[in-house]
């Protein structure tokens, strides 16, 4: 939005809010190519900028959709530098930088370990299931692809 005169700032965050408003992986491309073409006649360089960050952008769409919500959101960094901030107040001065990055360091393998495997999971096991089985057909038969799921059937 920098690039952005401070009139038209609302009305061009709104028009890209559009692409992340879709159902599914093809109306988000489709949404995403019109949103382009509209703002490459009134902001080329917004439309360029968006043009070469699509597949980041557009990264979330290939994953199930229940998993959108989720991928979208700040929350769990925020969490993390929040329990880094905490620990690291409690000590208050560190000796060297090397004490500073064993703490948050420590602190991050735990919070990968209780995301990984703990009860609190971000990702639940069966959300994570239907991931991989999405990303990974048995077979091809007559354009119809067979999931592992239903192959076992």
């Amino acid at each position: 939005l920098a690039v952005i005169p401070k009139g038209s700032q609302d009305m061009v965050a709104s028009i890209i809010r559009t692409i992340f408003a879709q159902p599914d992986r093809e109306h988000i491309e489709k949404q995403f190519r019109e949103v382009t073409t509209m703002l490459g006649r009134s902001h080329p360089k917004v439309a360029a900028m968006l043009v070469d960050a699509q597949p980041d952008l557009l990264t979330f769409a290939g994953f199930p959709r229940r998993h959108w919500r989720q991928i979208w959101s700040t929350n769990p960094l925020e969490r993390v530098n929040k329990e880094i901030k905490r620990r690291t107040d409690i000590v208050g001065v560190f000796p060297n930088a090397a004490a500073l990055l064993r703490l948050a360091g420590s602190v991050l393998i735990e919070q990968h370990d209780e995301w990984e495997a703990g009860e609190r999971r971000y990702f639940s096991e069966a959300s994570m299931l239907e991931l991989t089985t999405m990303n990974s057909p048995i077979e091809v038969l007559d354009e119809a692809v067979i999931l592992p799921e239903l192959a076992a059937a």
